[in-house]
């Protein structure tokens, strides 16, 4: 009984773990949107061609909010 409580109070101590990141994660190269729920944060998704880009952004925009980015090569942002 006395061993249930100690797990978790060690797993809630040790939610972030290592070094932190020192410079910013690369985009691979792709068409992105961003997706967005109601009182949450957005997170970025990447497809690899425009049109299966504008398909998933048709399907994600039915239950959130959807914002197109556009094409991202080389750690540059294409614009069109």
């Amino acid at each position: 009984m006395l061993i249930i409580p100690v797990i978790l109070v060690n797993f809630y101590r040790t939610k972030q773990m290592g070094r932190p990141a020192t410079r910013p994660a690369k985009l691979k190269n792709g068409f992105y949107i961003e997706v967005k729920s109601q009182g949450s944060s957005s997170i970025l998704i990447r497809r690899d061609t425009k049109e299966q880009m504008m398909i998933a952004a048709e399907d994600y925009s039915r239950t959130k909010d959807v914002t197109i980015k556009g094409e991202m090569f080389n750690d540059k942002w294409i614009v069109d």
